[in-house]
């Protein structure tokens, strides 16, 4: 059996369906955009079985692009549920069939709260086409399920449609890459968009005075757990970083004594960051550009107050 021409037949159908649906769309896609982004309250879609599950995932899209959204089953509705849904609300059904017997019988409580009922089904004629004040059809001609029962072709169209409808609404609200982050917080965009380098910048720092010997800094090094020290003058100013790096290029000098300065082999006037308030993506560039792995952050005086290592962007996401 060649499961790779089903699998190409499938999608294609599934494909050819939507095609179908967008040359058919009508000015009451419009009509839905407008009456959704006018709810002053949420919008509150339904749905039984696949079309249940399909709306749940519409309605996370909305709620993640700018449209106040949240599913509720029609069941849950007619035994308490309906009392989440506020007179300033509208309602997003979805059905097939148009005639899903759990949503039927919450249609007439839904229109006797007086709010926007948008319906998704097959026909205008069926149930939920008739209670809606706006209806989109989902026809399709077939189902790609051999059987053409499962719904396929149809969940996916409905699925499509849903996103029409959050991308129209994201046009309209002029949603930008800045609210999208803000409600991704935890996602690679809200991460690049949001983090700060206080936010991540380490505070317990490995810091020696500039006139202790290489002995004393290499325990502080050791105890630190950077791979550097921060030397400082006798203002708590930095005076240089000496590194693991450093440490191992001092070894193979004729003249190495471990009783000797650590300020004679550590790195002066390294690079610093005086802005906690940068962006870490900023930062994570700046440490790239100079090829350095750590950046000490210093105040207005100079003083150490941070240090940004490059693997700690890395385990936070930072991109």
């Amino acid at each position: 059996m060649d499961f790779k021409k089903i699998a190409k037949s499938v999608l294609e159908l599934e494909a050819k369906e939507i095609m179908r649906s967008a040359e058919r769309l009508t000015d009451d896609i419009s009509a839905a955009v407008e009456t959704i982004y006018n709810i002053k309250g949420k919008l509150i879609i339904t749905g039984v079985g696949k079309s249940g599950l399909i709306g749940s995932k519409i309605a996370a899209t909305l709620a993640s692009t700018g449209t106040s959204s949240f599913f509720l089953h029609p069941t849950e509705a007619m035994h308490g549920d309906l009392g989440m849904v506020g007179k300033d609300d509208g309602v997003l059904a979805i059905s097939y069939s148009g005639e899903s017997e759990e949503l039927v019988r919450i249609l007439p409580h839904i229109k006797r709260f007086g709010i926007p009922l948008i319906g998704i089904a097959k026909s205008k004629e069926s149930s939920l086409g008739k209670y809606s004040d706006i209806f989109l059809p989902i026809d399709v001609k077939k189902e790609a399920c051999p059987l053409d029962a499962a719904p396929t072709c149809s969940t996916t169209l409905t699925l499509a449609l849903g996103d029409a409808l959050a991308v129209c609404l994201m046009k309209k609200r002029n949603f930008k890459k800045e609210d999208f982050a803000s409600f991704h917080p935890g996602g690679t965009l809200g991460k690049k968009l949001f983090v700060k380098v206080k936010d991540i910048m380490r505070t317990k720092l490995p810091v020696s005075d500039e006139k202790a010997s290489l002995k004393d800094v290499i325990d502080i090094m050791t105890h630190g757990r950077l791979g550097n020290v921060i030397l400082t003058d006798k203002d708590k100013k930095l005076s240089a970083i000496l590194s693991d790096g450093d440490l191992r290029r001092a070894l193979m000098g004729d003249d190495f004594s471990i009783n000797a300065s650590a300020l004679i082999y550590a790195t002066k006037n390294p690079k610093t960051l005086n802005d906690e308030d940068m962006l870490a993506s900023d930062a994570l560039v700046f440490l790239e550009q100079y090829k350095i792995q750590l950046l000490v952050i210093v105040n207005k005086e100079n003083i150490p107050i941070g240090v940004l290592h490059i693997h700690d962007l890395i385990e936070a996401g930072i991109s």
